[in-house]
C-alpha cells in the first residue's frame, strides 16, 4: 500500500521539476532572443541615432532651419568620433582624456556658434540643460 503512494509522489515530484525546468529554459531562451536583438545594433548605429536625436531636439528647441540642422548633425557626428578616439587613446589617463575632451568641446562649440545665428546660439547656451533633459527623456521612451 505504501509503495504505490511513494511512486505516485515520486512521479509527481519528477513532473513538477521537469515542468519548472522547461519553463525556466523557455524564459532564458526568450530573454536571450530579446537581448540578441538589442545587441545586433552596432555601436555605430547607436551613435548615429544619438546624434540624430540630439540634432532633432536642438532643431525643435532652437527653431533651426533644415540646412542648420544638417550641418549641426555633421558637427555632432564628428564630435562623437573625436570623443571615442580620445577615449581609446587615453584610456585610464584621466588628465589626458579631460584635456582632450575640453579641446574637442571648445572646437565643437565654436563650430556650432558659426552655424547658428547669435540669437539661436544664446538660446542654446541658456537651454542646454533643458535640451539634455529632453534628450534623456526621449531615450528613456
Amino acid at each position: 500500500m505504501l509503495r504505490p503512494r511513494f511512486w505516485l509522489l515520486a512521479l509527481l515530484l519528477i513532473v513538477t521539476l521537469a515542468t519548472s525546468c522547461a519553463r525556466r529554459r523557455r524564459a532564458q531562451r526568450e530573454a536571450a532572443a530579446t537581448s540578441t536583438a538589442a545587441e545586433t545594433r552596432s555601436a555605430e548605429e547607436i551613435r548615429r541615432e544619438n546624434v540624430r536625436d540630439l540634432a532633432a531636439v536642438m532643431a525643435d528647441e532652437l527653431k533651426l532651419r533644415d540646412d542648420q540642422t544638417q550641418r549641426i548633425r555633421q558637427v555632432l557626428a564628428a564630435t562623437v568620433e573625436q570623443v571615442n578616439a580620445a577615449q581609446a587613446k587615453y584610456g585610464t589617463d584621466k588628465a589626458g582624456l579631460g584635456s582632450a575632451l575640453r579641446r574637442i568641446n571648445t572646437t565643437s562649440e565654436g563650430q556650432l556658434k558659426q552655424i547658428m545665428t547669435p540669437a539661436q546660439y544664446q538660446l542654446y547656451q541658456q537651454r542646454k540643460p533643458q535640451i539634455q533633459q529632453k534628450l534623456r527623456e526621449q531615450r528613456a521612451n
